[in-house]
């Protein structure tokens, strides 16, 4: 499990962001959907370059990572473990997930930092999250997105991405 917030790295490559729709799309332009969907795939992009299978969505795994990315925001924390101490393995359990390997990765970006093309690409640029995502043992993801950043960032996109075996 890891977090990171988007910091100075390049925003991913032209043709990579062209193979999945609105990946430089900002969160408050498209809807949640198609922002996580942007997300998901952005992933996958990096997955089959390194020879992966695609995660396959999964609504329990979108929902803890929807409810999560909305807690940090709201809560104004920004960890994989909540001030109330509920872990990834809670939170997916919680969810109707059955159980089994999970992985999480967090970010969150303001202003062009805060597309999904950017925050997926702050991960691949980070050996920790990029070990996560291209996990040979992950099959399914669920991701979630919320307006705004811990700390009250206007502008800002947090987003949580949760993998199951």
């Amino acid at each position: 499990m890891l977090c990171l917030a988007v910091g100075a790295f390049a925003v991913t490559p032209a043709a990579q962001a062209l193979a999945c729709s609105d990946s430089g799309a900002h969160p408050n332009a498209v809807s949640k959907a198609e922002y996580t969907r942007a997300v998901r795939c952005l992933v996958n992009v990096e997955r089959a370059r390194a020879g992966l299978a695609a995660l396959h969505a999964d609504r329990r795994l979108a929902r803890a990572a929807s409810r999560f990315s909305t807690a940090m925001v709201r809560e104004g924390f920004f960890a994989h473990v909540s001030p109330e101490g509920s872990t990834l393995s809670s939170r997916a359990r919680g969810a109707g997930y059955p159980g089994g390997t999970l992985g999480e990765t967090i970010g969150w970006g303001s202003g062009d930092l805060a597309t999904p093309a950017a925050i997926v690409d702050a991960w691949m640029n980070s050996p920790p999250h990029r070990a996560v995502l291209l996990d040979g043992d992950f099959r399914r993801i669920g991701v979630g997105v919320e307006d705004g950043a811990p700390g009250g960032v206007d502008g800002a996109a947090t987003v949580t991405a949760d993998l199951g075996g």
